[in-house]
């Protein structure tokens, strides 16, 4: 069912783009190419952006010991 509604879809553009004019219709190709070429390299850096991809010249120690560092307590306790 869903491949029938896609070449539906496919076939309504087709018939509002043919009235293009050539050099319109290679800038469409274009811009569909690239669009395709941007997907898939952005699904390359999915992983890169939210797995795992942090980046530092540090040790695991010095980044622990900086997080041990900056925290602060300012918990004060109050008297009955």
């Amino acid at each position: 069912m869903k491949s029938n509604t896609n070449t539906i879809l496919i076939d309504n553009y087709f018939g509002l783009l043919s009235g293009l004019s050539r050099e319109n219709k290679i800038k469409l190709i274009a811009k569909l190419s690239n669009s395709i070429v941007d997907e898939v390299s952005e699904k390359e850096n999915v992983v890169d952006k939210f797995f795992g991809a942090f980046k530092s010249d540090k040790s695991a120690e010095e980044i622990i010991n900086d997080i041990m560092d900056s925290r602060t307590f300012n918990r004060k306790i109050e008297a009955f």
